[in-house]
């Protein structure tokens, strides 16, 4: 069973950055592919970013890509999303996920291919 913990979360203003953190438990063949997804109030949770455990690859919705940045830290077991020029729309819960299927990884936009969630971290960004 992989347990994921998000941190980073804040209140910030428009243009401004920041990371956020998921630390990830359990061994490396149950999350193949890690991924980010937010979910303002009211509105659908929607795909953010995804990655590769093993080798990086990496995924962007095109309302973050050139803004956000996925990476991961495989000694800290630890996956990163650096957002910058943030917007007020950028405002939501963010949730870390990950699945140990070998999707491809421009698949990993779908909710539904997760096994484990995070509790998520609140992003606010104010105008």
């Amino acid at each position: 069973q992989v347990q994921l913990v998000e941190s980073g979360g804040g209140l910030v203003q428009a243009g401004a950055s920041l990371r956020l953190s998921c630390a990830a438990s359990g061994r490396t063949s149950s999350r193949r592919t890690l991924g980010w997804f937010r979910q303002a109030p009211g509105k659908e949770r929607d795909f953010v970013a995804a990655i590769t455990w093993s080798d990086g690859i990496t995924h962007y919705a095109d309302s973050v890509k050139g803004r956000f940045t996925i990476s991961r830290d495989t000694s800290k077991n630890t996956v990163y999303l650096q957002m910058n020029s943030l917007k007020p729309e950028d405002t939501a819960v963010y949730y870390c996920a990950s699945t140990r299927m070998p999707y491809l990884i421009t698949t990993m936009t779908r909710i539904d291919l997760y096994e484990n969630w995070g509790q998520g971290t609140q992003v606010t960004v104010s105008s």
